[in-house]
């Protein structure tokens, strides 16, 4: 079916088109239809930071902003799904046109800048939803919140999303809030991992029931960054890495009408990027914290690279857009081989 709905949305505006899709799978849903849109793969059980996940392929976040699509999304069989990026106060993001697609490239560039209703709308809709799997929910600072009160914002979310998110993600590497990315240095992201860690025992007790904290970190770091990073999280700790967010790195797409267009790249031209930073961490971190490797997933045999560079799940977002529901359960086909042909080695 998406094949047919491609080239139509492919002529609208991008980010109309992106609503439009949205809209179209929440239809589907009431009408009972989702079955039409993507075959539910056959459970892959995978356990994470403490988790137990019916397969390891996730929906990333930005597509469901608000948490307002959950039920629709998780029944196209996403073995989990993470909404936001969420901020305390609802913020309109950047002024469009601010999302881009590169077909010729199988990739978007995006500078949405954190558009979403706020915290207290995304609670109430994901309160509504009656999904029951492994729910994520990413976290962000609002753009006019000084990095030196970022830990203020993180901390009201946090404690606001603890009781109905299965795990909470820290993204500090958007490209697209202007000085985020700033966290990520060794003392900073010391200091505001070190907060918020003590905030989750804070809300372990208070709730009855730990949930895990995951940091999202940037593809274009350096081999000393990531050091750092990992130097970081060893002192402070965290249940989990999303490896990675969009890139700033124009390099893959050079001479492409829309190339210069500022913010974020995912889809195929992060592939390789993404993956670089996603086995430096697997290397840093051994076992220890468990990854989750994202960006330039398009194909089964890219979500089973990504696993074979260290990653425990993988979760995918711009793939969707240009190979459609179907991608889901062609990753969770070439994942359970992976894990077939290593168990008979």
């Amino acid at each position: 079916m998406y094949a047919l709905a491609r080239p139509l949305l492919f002529c609208l505006d991008d980010e109309r088109a992106h609503d439009l899709g949205l809209a179209g799978i929440e239809t589907a849903h009431h009408l009972g239809l989702s079955a039409l849109l993507a075959k539910r793969p056959a459970p892959l059980p995978t356990r994470a930071f403490g988790l137990e996940f019916t397969n390891p392929v996730g929906l990333a976040a930005g597509l469901d902003k608000n948490g307002a699509h959950v039920d629709a999304l998780a029944a196209l069989g996403f073995g989990f799904v993470e909404v936001g990026t969420v901020t305390p106060r609802p913020q309109p993001g950047n002024p469009k046109p601010r999302m881009f697609r590169l077909p010729e490239h199988q990739a978007v560039i995006n500078r949405m800048g954190f558009n979403n209703d706020g915290i207290d709308a995304l609670v109430r809709n994901v309160e509504r939803a009656r999904y029951g799997g492994v729910l994520g929910i990413n976290i962000g600072k609002n753009k006019d919140t000084p990095n030196e009160r970022a830990a203020d914002d993180y901390l009201l979310c946090l404690e606001r999303v603890y009781a109905r998110a299965s795990y909470v993600t820290v993204n500090i590497s958007s490209p697209n809030t202007q000085g985020l990315r700033d966290l990520q240095g060794e003392e900073a992201l010391k200091r505001l991992v070190g907060t918020l860690r003590d905030a989750q025992e804070r809300l372990t007790v208070r709730h009855g029931r730990y949930r895990p904290l995951l940091l999202k970190i940037a593809p274009d770091l350096t081999e000393a960054e990531l050091d750092g990073i990992a130097e970081a999280l060893s002192q402070v700790g965290v249940d989990g890495l999303i490896c990675t967010n969009t890139t700033v790195d124009r390099d893959a797409v050079a001479g492409d009408a829309r190339a210069q267009e500022s913010g974020g790249l995912s889809g195929r031209p992060l592939f390789a990027k993404s993956t670089a930073v996603l086995r430096g961490m697997a290397q840093r971190l051994g076992d220890r914290i468990p990854l989750v490797g994202v960006g330039g997933i398009l194909g089964g045999e890219d979500a089973a690279a990504k696993i074979r560079a260290g990653a425990s799940l993988v979760q995918c977002y711009t793939g969707l857009v240009f190979r459609g529901p179907a991608l889901i359960g062609e990753c969770v086909e070439a994942i359970r081989a992976l894990r077939t042909r290593a168990d008979a080695a």
